[in-house]
């Protein structure tokens, strides 16, 4: 009987863990677009896990490596999108892609679709 029991216990632990898969599909849609404060905000503790090496050693290896760490850290898929095949390179000032990226940042907070956003400026 206690066998059948935990058998039950595990069963309905093991659904609940792959119901949380889908959990942040359905939470990630929002009613407002992500705002340049909570950008900020966000940013600032993305630099905070930089610094305390939550990045590893790669990430504050210079300030170039930090930024694209953030980056990747503030938006992984809009990262991928934009920067990850051809990230920042010391002294670089991408004002096209730091829009596109924050354009993404704003679809992707409404659960919106980002086909387009690379080369939409």
């Amino acid at each position: 009987m206690e066998i059948s029991q935990a058998r039950s216990s595990f069963v309905c632990l093991l659904l609940l863990l792959l119901s949380m898969c889908f959990v942040p599909c359905v939470f990630s849609k929002s009613p407002r677009p992500i705002s340049d404060v909570e950008i900020r905000q966000k940013k600032s503790e993305c630099y905070g896990d930089i610094e305390s090496g939550l990045w590893g050693w790669q990430c504050k290896s210079s300030a170039i490596a930090k930024e694209n760490c953030a980056l990747r850290c503030l938006s992984p898929v809009c990262y991928q999108l934009i920067y990850e095949s051809d990230p920042l390179e010391e002294g670089e000032k991408d004002l096209i892609r730091s829009q596109e990226y924050k354009y993404c940042m704003y679809k992707s907070s409404l659960g919106e679709s980002l086909e387009g956003v690379r080369g939409i400026f």
